[in-house]
């Protein structure tokens, strides 16, 4: 159940529904990820969000926001408008229930995100520069689609090729491998993460090498195990498919650096399980890690026992210290105690054994993309130097 929990809870944006004043600022503008030309949902100077949709026939409608719901009110046309507590800076996924029926808002972009299509929107953010558009050098986005004999069909990945990758033709890179969370997919890091705008920046601005990032997705099964599981998810095949099929495709697609003091690996959340696992089983692949709100430990059991974590991993410190030039753990200062406890865990641990890392806490941010964002940003400044 607490493993259940730990899922559910990494699929949603957390935000703060506490209400000191009922008089909303009415200094509402458009959000920033609406669909062209759309003046709904809107943001305040608060970080409401306010949305309106055309339902005349309709008997309730609410926007559903940060696992609260709020009711709309009804005008004489059949127009339905509203808005929510103040909401957390950064990313948000929401959508609109009407009569019990929960559907994404027509004026907003679309994201996957908890396990479906459905609306996004951004409360601005304080330090949003690390990752605006500027007027710097900047790279590309590539889709590179695959076929997988080990699950036996059509995958994709997304690449992030850095500034100057097609104008120099001779220059070779390091590769960072980054996964999305639980119950969302390869676009994620793409659209919500805003990873080539963070590493445009942080190249321009001389803090980051120029890197190929590779964002594949974490859900891979093999069809027997398809077929097999009855309850709960089928064991997944997804370090074999990076392993086996990922890393040599991008090798041969794309001019990268291969050993493995340049090659690095970071999750966050469900991505952040699954890397840790995937690194400490391949350190003759990769040379850097990060966990971005997790780790491969599960709360709420007993204490770590290095001699038996991930097969004894973490028991010899020197090893790994030698082994591993980064380890890098981050997490938001509001996050679910449930992160804290496994993140801190870890910590615990590691401390004790006297491995080496590097912990960032993301401040007055909860389990969502202005956590990673920034974790992204800390942490691409100290790979392949």
């Amino acid at each position: 159940m607490q493993l259940i929990i730990v899922i559910l809870l990494a699929i949603f944006s957390f935000s703060v529904s506490a209400q000191t004043d009922d008089k909303v600022k009415e200094d509402f503008q458009a959000s920033l990820v609406n669909q062209p030309g759309r003046e709904f949902p809107q943001v305040n100077s608060e970080g409401r969000v306010r949305v309106r949709i055309e339902a005349p026939q309709a008997n309730k409608v609410q926007l559903d926001i940060g696992g609260v719901k709020y009711d709309l009110e009804k005008n004489e046309e059949g127009v339905w408008t509203g808005e929510s507590a103040p909401q957390d800076e950064g990313f948000h996924y929401y959508q609109l229930n009407i009569d019990g029926a929960s559907v994404p808002d027509p004026g907003s972009k679309y994201y996957y995100g908890a396990g479906r299509w459905g609306s996004g929107i951004e409360i601005p953010a304080h330090d949003r520069e690390f990752y605006a558009m500027k007027d710097v050098a900047h790279g590309s986005i590539t889709e590179n689609i695959y076929f997988s004999e080990i699950t036996k069909d059509w995958r994709r990945n997304f690449v992030y090729l850095p500034p100057g990758y097609f104008e120099n033709s001779e220059e070779r890179y390091p590769v960072l491998y980054l996964q999305h969370g639980s119950y969302e997919d390869e676009t994620g890091w793409a659209s919500q993460g805003h990873t080539n705008l963070i590493l445009d920046n942080l190249i321009a601005s001389g803090k980051a090498k120029k890197m190929i990032v590779v964002m594949d997705n974490g859900y891979a099964y093999k069809p027997e195990a398809m077929q097999n599981a009855k309850n709960g998810y089928p064991k997944s095949s997804f370090e074999e498919v990076l392993i086996e099929e990922v890393i040599p495709n991008i090798d041969k697609k794309f001019r990268t650096k291969s050993s493995r003091e340049d090659r690095a690996i970071a999750g966050l959340s469900m991505g952040a399980n699954q890397t840790m696992r995937i690194i400490m089983n391949n350190l003759d692949l990769f040379a850097y890690y990060g966990g971005f709100s997790g780790t491969s430990n599960y709360p709420g059991k007993e204490k770590i026992d290095p001699e038996t974590f991930l097969h004894g991993a973490f028991n010899d410190a020197n090893e790994v210290n030698e082994k591993l030039k980064v380890l890098w753990l981050g997490l938001g200062t509001r996050e679910p105690e449930v992160f804290f406890k496994t993140v801190g865990d870890f910590r615990e641990m590691a401390e004790k054994k006297g491995i080496n890392y590097t912990f960032y806490e993301s401040p007055e941010t909860a389990h969502e993309w202005l956590t990673w964002r920034r974790c992204l940003h800390q942490y691409a400044q100290l790979l392949f130097k």
